[in-house]
């Protein structure tokens, strides 16, 4: 039995007609247009006509009012008369009305073209002095962040922040800091994303454009010839060096041979340190290349080895403390290093920067300033750097005689799998104490194979590899968690999949958290985020830190865009020198329960070819003993120094196995300058407290 057809509606039907009407054409479209304005224009003009007491009389007087009404509404104009008269002039309305509305159509859609342009961001950047950062990372939110502090005279950006502080060279103390970024990305989210990363900032303007940054006319709307300094951000993808070599090959073509005194500075960096030579070729003269996977790893290992370094890292790379400043100090020449160093009251000497550019980090204590030579300081602000009349006070009886650093064994567990891993073994193989132990696990999928850990005949370090799930909760059992000194967890690489780098570390942080809640014991843990709003929500203890990817190359580019000088002593420090900031035990340099002045360690740090540039006091009661490193204190200040107390150093340079609190690198390693050093004797030491006396 055939189903009875239901009835449609008459207005469906009728909208149906209608909508397939209007499809038809663009003059089906008029036309329909056309009759609507009648069915409602001359029914309301007749109404009116009808109703007027000074209407004519007559019907065929009253129909030229209806027309002359209509007419004017429609703009068909109002010339009575024939009929033909009336054709002619409704087609002559209808030609004005054509051209109005062309014009009317064109004006339109040129400024909305031009507006959706404008907010698309092609249009050029005219300013002078300004900062241009390329690409769009994790790293973007650091490097900004620190461009405004260290423009605005330190401090973080903040909304009502006042912008203060010292103008930069070339620029109007009134003018507004300018930061333009490019990057393939609409240019209002990266607005929306800067604005909320980075709150307000007075005197500061953040200026967003889309394009490539490897294209040369994408790269002319930033205008970078004119810029102070070009940031080249690395991109997390697998060819992120390779368009970073890229980048910098466009703006050597955009800015030809412009290598004179005012172009602009460039700085970028790459992960992989193979690519490292192109890019410094193409970077030109006055770039500035760095690379981040060797030093992220190093700052692993040292963090694992000392859960203080990353803060105190932190706090001498950003524009918020203590920094590395260049001064020149005219009544230092002639002087020894060591006379210098103690005459300095609230900053700490490291280091000359020679005539030629060339840093010396770390000289003899006798070391002699020649015209020149500029000091290289870690200090709080970068105010003339004054010498005082007398040297500080050194207390001879506290000075703790000279003893080797602990040297004992280590045991380690290494979470997680990425680029970085082979680098951070490596480190820990060629630093690694006789007898130390490494234990690796890693998922299935994304682990290495067993044949990655080769084992050396001999080695200092054994490795064992263990494949597990890290989002399990049983993929730490059968491992004796209690016996390692130390754990890294590494993120995972960024990919194009949905799962993002962070959720795996932060369910191994959750093992271990549990673990810890379980047996009662803090296992110092150090974490590799790639993501700086995932430290806000990592399950970490007392005694855990969080070190966010990339986060100490961006610290650096910025510091060198501000201070280029200082291109040269972080090459030193961070690549030459490999990692040669450590924290070493207070009783290396006092005896433990003795009060002394800070100038006593600073003392017995020159004595053995170190620098001390601050401390962190044992605390036992801090809610995180790991934090609070004190930058540059008073070489007067004076305390009671416990053995548990740790003293931040530049290291003389690598030696051939870490410390338990440094982290040198024997990669790179070099012949120390310090070999020929001699120690100052007691009668130097006497004779100096006689004269500061």
């Amino acid at each position: 039995m055939e189903r009875a057809q239901e009835r449609t509606p008459l207005r469906h039907r009728a909208r149906y007609l209608f909508d397939r009407t209007l499809a038809r054409s663009t003059g089906t479209l008029l036309g329909w247009l056309a009759v609507c304005c009648l069915a409602v224009v001359v029914p309301v003009s007749t109404l009116l006509v009808w109703t007027d007491p000074a209407a004519p009389r007559s019907f065929s007087g009253r129909l030229a009012q209806v027309w002359r009404t209509s007419a004017q509404t429609l703009r068909l104009g109002a010339v009575a008369g024939t009929p033909a008269r009336m054709l002619l002039s409704v087609l002559l309305g209808l030609i004005a009305l054509l051209c109005v509305s062309t014009l009317v159509g064109v004006v339109t859609t040129g400024l909305g073209d031009r507006l959706t342009e404008l907010r698309r961001g092609r249009s050029r950047v005219l300013e002078r002095d300004h900062d241009v950062v390329l690409g769009w990372t994790d790293q973007l939110f650091t490097v900004v962040s620190e461009l405004i502090a260290g423009r605005s005279g330190g401090g973080r950006p903040a909304a009502g922040r006042s912008g203060g502080g010292r103008p930069a060279a070339g620029r109007s103390g009134g003018g507004r800091h300018v930061i333009t970024v490019l990057a393939d990305r609409d240019p209002a989210h990266m607005d929306t994303a800067l604005a909320a990363a980075l709150g307000g900032a007075d005197r500061v303007r953040l200026v967003c454009r889309t394009g490539t940054p490897t294209d040369p006319d994408a790269l002319a709307l930033v205008s970078p010839g004119a810029a102070r300094a070009v940031v080249v951000l690395p991109a997390d993808d697998c060819d992120g060096d390779l368009t970073v070599v890229r980048t910098l090959l466009a703006l050597r073509a955009l800015l030809g041979a412009n290598v004179g005194p005012h172009a602009p500075r460039v700085v970028a960096a790459v992960h992989d340190d193979r690519y490292l030579p192109a890019a410094r070729l193409a970077a030109g003269p006055r770039g500035t290349v760095l690379e981040t996977d060797r030093t992220a790893a190093r700052l692993l290992v040292q963090a694992a080895r000392c859960p203080v370094m990353p803060a105190a890292l932190r706090d001498l790379l950003d524009f918020s403390g203590a920094e590395f400043h260049v001064a020149e100090v005219p009544e230092a020449v002639g002087l020894s290093f060591q006379e210098v160093a103690l005459r300095l009251e609230t900053s700490c000497a490291v280091g000359l920067l020679r005539p030629d550019g060339r840093p010396l980090l770390t000289p003899a204590p006798h070391t002699v300033l020649v015209p020149g030579d500029r000091l290289v300081t870690v200090a709080h602000d970068d105010r003339a750097t004054v010498l005082t009349d007398r040297w500080a006070r050194v207390d001879s009886t506290a000075l703790a005689p000279p003893a080797p650093l602990p040297d004992a064994p280590a045991r380690v567990l290494l979470l997680g799998w990425n680029r970085r891993a082979p680098i951070v073994v490596d480190t820990l193989r060629r630093t690694a104490r006789p007898g130390s132990v490494l234990d690796v696990v890693t998922d299935p999928a994304s682990g290495p194979a067993e044949s990655g850990f080769p084992r050396p005949r001999n080695a200092p370090l054994a490795v064992t590899h263990h494949s597990r799930d890290l989002a399990a909760p049983e993929a730490l059992d059968g491992l004796d968690v209690t016996a390692y000194d130390s754990v890294i967890a590494l993120g995972a690489d960024r990919t194009a999949g949905p799962e993002r780098p962070d959720e795996r570390t932060l369910l191994a942080l959750l093992t271990l958290c549990s673990w810890e809640q379980r047996t009662g014991r803090s296992l110092p843990v150090v974490a590799e985020l790639s993501d700086h709003r995932s430290r806000t929500v990592a399950p970490l203890g007392p005694a855990s830190h969080a070190v966010v990817r990339g986060e100490l190359t961006a610290l650096l580019m910025a510091q060198i865009v501000h201070h280029p000088e200082l291109a040269a002593v972080y090459e030193e420090i961070f690549t030459t020198r490999g990692g040669a900031l450590a924290l070493r035990p207070a009783a290396h340099y006092v005896l433990p329960g003795h009060e002394a002045a800070f100038a006593t360690v600073v003392a017995a740090a020159l004595e053995r070819g170190e620098c001390a540039i601050g401390y962190h006091a044992h605390d036992p009661h801090r809610p995180r003993p790991h934090d609070g490193v004190l930058l540059c204190p008073g070489k007067a200040e004076r305390r009671v120094w416990d053995a548990e107390d740790r003293i931040l150093v530049l290291t003389a340079g690598p030696v051939r196995r870490d410390t338990p609190d440094g982290a040198g690198d024997t990669a790179a390693a070099l012949p120390a300058r310090s070999a020929g050093r001699r120690p100052r004797s007691t009668a130097d030491r006497q004779a100096h407290n006689k004269a500061a006396d």
